[in-house]
């Protein structure tokens, strides 16, 4: 991806969310210049990788697979008195976008519809060889309440309602064609998106970017190329 192409979403993202009267922290609001001032103060906040991401999981097709984040807090897991003891991140996914399908090894989390269209949700149990199940029906909370599904079903989460997934339920979600932008939440235990993300498709956590133009704001991956 172009910075440029980076700049003009992340630019996008900021006025979705103040349309929905969402304000991210401070720091989210930062010049690379403040980011600088500020590089004594702000250690924690890039070791436990807090702040932007913007990706297309290497599949260079950002309008089909993609999102922006935001980590608002997280930890380390190795080192728990880092940080807090466990994450939170906003995701913003453009109507008919999603996330690759994958599933966390450590990783217990709650996905989140905060505001805008639907969330869809599609689930599959793994094999003892870790690979999808496509027989066995998965169950699965949404707000305390068990379900059910078959395997590779697709259903959708309405604003207000979330999903818990445990570690190995391999899931991919994203924002249900034609009702709009979505903006999740997730609260989950400790994040780590350099070892714990386990892709069933040809799939990258963070994406490469082609400077053209000055960063609009730093993302939580590239704070050791800029500071």
């Amino acid at each position: 991806m172009k910075r440029s192409e980076v700049n003009q979403i992340l630019q996008k993202t900021k006025e979705a969310l103040e349309a929905h009267m969402i304000r991210l922290p401070d720091f989210a609001y930062w010049t690379l210049d403040d980011w600088k001032n500020s590089k004594e103060d702000t250690s924690r906040i890039r070791r436990v990788m807090q702040g932007w991401d913007l990706t297309d999981f290497g599949m260079k097709n950002f309008d089909e697979i993609g999102a922006v984040l935001f980590t608002i807090r997280n930890g380390l897991q190795d080192e728990p008195g880092v940080g807090t003891p466990y994450a939170e991140k906003m995701l913003f996914v453009k109507d008919g976008q999603r996330l690759p399908l994958h599933y966390h090894v450590t990783k217990t989390e709650d996905i989140i519809n905060r505001g805008g269209g639907d969330m869809f949700m599609i689930l599959y149990n793994v094999t003892k060889d870790l690979q999808p199940d496509t027989e066995s029906d998965v169950t699965f909370y949404c707000d305390g309440i068990p379900r059910t599904v078959k395997a590779g079903e697709k259903f959708l989460i309405t604003r207000g309602n979330s999903i818990t997934l445990a570690p190995y339920s391999l899931h991919t979600f994203g924002a249900e064609k034609g009702t709009g932008d979505l903006i999740a939440w997730e609260v989950s235990s400790v994040n780590d998106d350099n070892t714990d993300n386990y892709w069933a498709e040809d799939a990258s956590r963070f994406s490469g970017i082609e400077e053209d133009e000055q960063p609009l704001h730093l993302l939580c991956n590239e704070y050791d190329k800029f500071l």
